[in-house]
């Protein structure tokens, strides 16, 4: 005698309910480990909270800048005056190593360098969304500033 196996409608509904949960569960689980963020920003190591545009390069805490480099932050966020008539003007990032933008959107800050009879090779670059960079060697490389 050859016993056929029949499904009932209980068992066709037990593994898409067990799939269905597990879904469910793993969403939960994402939510809970990476918190409910609008995604524009992700923990360090640290701590600390390193935004969108910031991620894939190196990032410096601005209280972990330069003296210098603090002074000009704060020219910056109270709109002058500037030192250098150069400061404020459009940053090209001609090196391409910001994220592109369109031209006009970036502005260099200079940086006083203790020493340096001119500009010296320091600045700050900020983007019209909030990004602040800083460079200690005339645009080689850039640092996102955390503020």
């Amino acid at each position: 005698m050859l016993l056929r196996f029949v499904p009932s409608p209980f068992s066709r509904r037990v593994p898409r309910a067990l799939a269905g949960l597990s879904v469910c569960l793993c969403v939960l689980l994402s939510v809970l480990l990476t918190g409910c963020s609008s995604g524009t920003s992700t923990a360090t190591a640290s701590g600390a909270s390193t935004p969108a545009w910031a991620q894939g390069m190196g990032t410096v805490q601005a209280s972990r800048l330069p003296a210098e480099a603090r002074q000009t932050l704060a020219l910056i966020d109270k709109g002058g005056p500037f030192p250098f008539a150069r400061d404020g003007v459009v940053f090209g990032n001609f090196e391409g190593l910001l994220p592109r933008h369109q031209r006009g959107y970036y502005h260099e800050y200079t940086v006083r360098t203790p020493g340096s009879h001119d500009r010296g090779a320091r600045r700050i670059v900020t983007g019209q969304g909030g990004e602040t960079y800083y460079t200690d060697d005339h645009y080689n490389s850039f640092r996102a500033v955390l503020r």
